[in-house]
């Protein structure tokens, strides 16, 4: 299995007092699967994303990615495995503002200590159909084009998982169905696994699999007879 979470619960403070999160999930994700994640705002599901890709710690249970006991690694070997095995796809672009879009997707392939950063870079910016707008700065980008510089820059370094958040919540309607037909396109063509969270059931049901989630827990699975397999 590509992810493997076993009783994972998540408590964070408040001044209200500790708020539970995610509450005993367990889920089983294999390589090349698209799976979509749907559920109310404050039902857990952008925090299970975050579990997946380390960016934040379960309090309670284990996760496994790539099969690294994610509990068990520092900080810095924790950012070593996401560098070469995560790429994430985030609502707000996250673009640094002061890089054009070309360094924006170089970037994580320099940290990686790719001699050909540049040169993948470009490839990527061409595979969203971007190579004219290689020099632009974000501010000069539109919002559809700011997620592909996004999604490139996750695609770039070839990782074996794609956590995707909300990439069509900052989207006018056709401009995310573009979007999105795009991330389903590339990320069939690199053979990556998917993990997609979205309000949308229309958009979820393109996955394979369509997990529902409600106070913190996985509340349902539907196997969806539209997803979407790899190339």
């Amino acid at each position: 299995m590509l992810i493997e979470l076993e009783g994972i619960g998540l408590t964070l403070p408040s001044q209200a007092g500790d708020v539970e999160i995610l509450r005993g999930i367990d889920l089983a994700v294999g390589p090349g699967e698209r799976v979509g994640i749907v559920g109310p705002s404050g039902s857990g599901k952008s925090s299970l994303l975050m579990i997946i890709g380390g960016l934040e710690r379960a309090t309670t249970g284990a996760v496994r990615l790539v099969g690294e006991d994610l509990g068990a690694l520092d900080e810095d070997r924790l950012a070593r495995l996401r560098r070469d095995h995560v790429g994430i796809v985030f609502q707000a672009f996250h673009l640094i503002p002061t890089m054009t879009a070309l360094e924006n997707v170089a970037t994580p392939l320099e940290l990686a200590g790719r001699a050909d950063a540049f040169e993948r870079a470009a490839e990527m910016l061409a595979e969203v159909g971007l190579s004219p707008r290689a020099e632009h700065y974000p501010a000069q980008l539109s919002g559809g084009e700011q997620q592909r510089v996004a999604l490139a820059r996750a695609l770039a370094p070839r990782p074996a998982l794609i956590l995707a958040d909300e990439p069509t919540g900052n989207l006018d309607g056709r401009t995310g169905a573009a979007v999105v037909d795009l991330m389903f396109r590339l990320v069939a063509e690199h053979e990556a696994t998917l993990v997609l969270v979205t309000h949308s059931q229309d958009l979820a049901a393109r996955c394979g699999r369509v997990l529902s989630m409600a106070d913190g827990r996985i509340s349902g699975e539907v196997r969806s007879g539209r997803g979407e397999a790899v190339a």
